[in-house]
């Protein structure tokens, strides 16, 4: 198999995709919304920050596409933003068990 080089945007992405993933908090955040769409509330609960802590994270992972939003009245919903995210998180999750 003939492997393509990188062009400069592609691994910037990349990199930026590898970097939105790490930090704890938001590990954390994806491995929650596997389970399905969370409000920003139920997440903070769950992982026992401030909705303003999440907030400030799930910004972060908006910006990398991992993760999108929808309003519905005052409530803010969030959900993993499609299957790659959650496939690349769990062929991270199974090499960081496997060692």
């Amino acid at each position: 198999m003939s492997l393509i080089p990188l062009d400069d945007l592609t691994a910037t992405r990349l990199a930026d995709l590898f970097s939105a993933l790490g930090d704890p908090t938001r590990v954390r955040i994806v491995a929650a919304l596997r389970e399905g769409e969370a409000t920003v509330s139920g997440l903070a609960r769950q992982i026992g920050l401030t909705k303003s802590a999440i907030s400030h994270q799930l910004r972060g992972l908006k910006e990398k596409r991992l993760v999108r939003a929808r309003k519905q009245g005052r409530q803010v919903f969030v959900a993993i933003d499609d299957e790659h995210v959650t496939e690349l998180f769990q062929k991270g999750l199974e090499h960081a068990q496997h060692g």
